[in-house]
């Protein structure tokens, strides 16, 4: 017999709210082994993260990888480390509530909007759970990756829909699968790139460095390839770029199996061996910096090209706070939430019910 959660209580005649939910990658507690072993044994034990056979998997894991990666990772961590946590944490928290206020000043002053992590604190369950208490009745799910990928969406579907079968009554649910050429979104790219070579002027190329996934996915049909190289071609075009002037590259590699190519640190290497003097990189693959931005690429990209020869490396920020890239997630939010009643309607609807069934009692 399954065994559900307990439900909170009904308030016959309260509003049935509507909700957004957005979810990033995760963050460990702190920046110290301890912590970094809860969260990597969490992430990687993820079957969409890692598709190895579990026994074997599970040798590897508990047996290598979580008693030697931790302390490397939260030395890592450490270098980025904010007052207020990760900066994962703090850019998705702050975009939280900056799309609460844009969506207020559009009007849709009763939508509720919270944040959650996939792995580490924060859970999904957890702030859905809240929403349940709160009165929520409908929940658009936005996975915070651009680009579509199993080992990313997919697995928040998977935990929301674990959560779901843990449920007696859940709430209407939406999710947003990517938006990888929502033209908001290129275009807060492409604005973030022309304010930075305004400042700064411009490379002799730009590198845009999406995070890698196996080689073996794209032939298993995950689209995270091909969604990668359409968004790198839309911030391109938007910004008059010739195939001679920018590179597409795939970073965080993570094993000795192949990943998607050309390496991103590999390319900058070679760029630098070659002659390339300054080149500029920006992550279109993430929309909040994080260590993969902050310490992979802006510390030891930036060491590697310079070491190879290299004379300039410039790091471009995600698009974290921008007021284009919120206002962007604003119209991405509402067109997905369409249809949905507001809950000063369904307040109106909710307040017909009580009324009947005081008449028939």
């Amino acid at each position: 017999m399954p065994r559900y959660a307990s439900e909170p209580a009904q308030h016959h005649g309260a509003p049935r709210r509507t909700a957004v939910l957005l979810v990033n990658l995760g963050t460990p507690e702190a920046p110290n082994a301890a912590a970094l072993r809860r969260y990597l044994k969490q992430f990687l034990w993820d079957p969409r993260v890692v598709e190895i056979p579990r026994p074997v998997w599970w040798l590897i894991l508990n047996g290598i990888i979580l008693n030697l990666r931790p302390a490397k990772s939260a030395a890592k961590y450490a270098k980025i480390w904010m007052a207020d946590g990760s900066p994962l944490k703090v850019h998705t928290e702050r975009q939280a509530k900056l799309l609460k206020g844009w969506l207020g000043a559009a009007g849709a002053v009763d939508i509720a909007v919270a944040w959650a992590m996939r792995y580490g604190q924060f859970s999904i369950g957890s702030t859905l759970d809240q929403f349940k208490r709160d009165g929520v009745e409908r929940v658009l799910v936005v996975p915070l990756y651009p680009q579509y990928a199993a080992s990313a969406t997919a697995s928040v579907m998977d935990d929301v829909a674990d959560w779901i079968k843990r449920s007696r009554n859940p709430p209407e649910l939406r999710f947003i699968k990517h938006f990888h050429d929502h033209p908001g979104y290129i275009g807060a790219l492409a604005a973030s790139v022309r304010e930075h070579w305004a400042t700064n002027g411009r490379p002799d190329k730009l590198v845009m460095s999406f995070h890698g996934v196996p080689r073996r996915s794209l032939d298993l049909g995950d689209p995270y390839h091909c969604e990668c190289q359409k968004t790198g071609r839309l911030v391109a075009e938007a910004l008059g770029l010739t195939g001679k002037d920018y590179l597409i590259t795939f970073q965080s590699r993570f094993g000795k199996a192949e990943w998607l190519q050309p390496y991103t640190q590999a390319t900058l290497e070679k760029l630098a061996r070659e002659g390339t003097a300054r080149v500029d990189v920006i992550c279109p693959g993430f929309v909040a910096d994080c260590l993969e931005t902050l310490e992979e690429i802006a510390m030891e990209c930036k060491a590697a090209f310079l070491s190879s020869g290299g004379k300039e490396f410039r790091y471009i920020p995600c698009v974290n706070e921008r007021s284009d890239w919120i206002a962007a997630l604003r119209d991405l939010v509402s067109t997905h939430l369409s249809g949905w009643p507001l809950a000063a309607q369904a307040d109106l609807a909710a307040t017909a019910r009580a009324k009947a069934l005081g008449a028939k009692a």
